[in-house]
């Protein structure tokens, strides 16, 4: 499984979005995600336009949501304004079980 969490460094809600996707990540053994900085000159054109924070599951954003069209803060529906921890938790329970 390839879990991705796109963000960058001023974005305040790039470190609530990184503890949600860690506290997710954490019940499952052997299971880790790659963080890439969105700003960063090495990273790859296909992860341009997605806000911070991000989260991506085999390629497919956690909400369903498509990529934008430029990089910014992202704010989520949600009261801590990125995606919850059991939200993340369903979709990788649901990515497992589509392979």
């Amino acid at each position: 499984m390839n879990i991705q969490f796109l963000a960058f460094s001023d974005c305040p809600l790039a470190e609530p979005g990184r503890e949600n996707l860690t506290a997710a990540v954490n019940i499952f053994d052997n299971l880790t995600f790659e963080e890439i900085d969105i700003l960063a000159p090495e990273c790859p054109e296909s992860l341009r336009g997605w806000g911070s924070p991000t989260i991506l599951i085999n390629g497919a954003d956690v909400t369903g949501e498509p990529k934008g069209a430029s990089v910014c803060c992202r704010v989520y529906n949600t009261p801590s304004k990125v995606p919850e921890v059991q939200s993340i938790i369903d979709q990788i329970n649901e990515a497992s079980q589509a392979r």
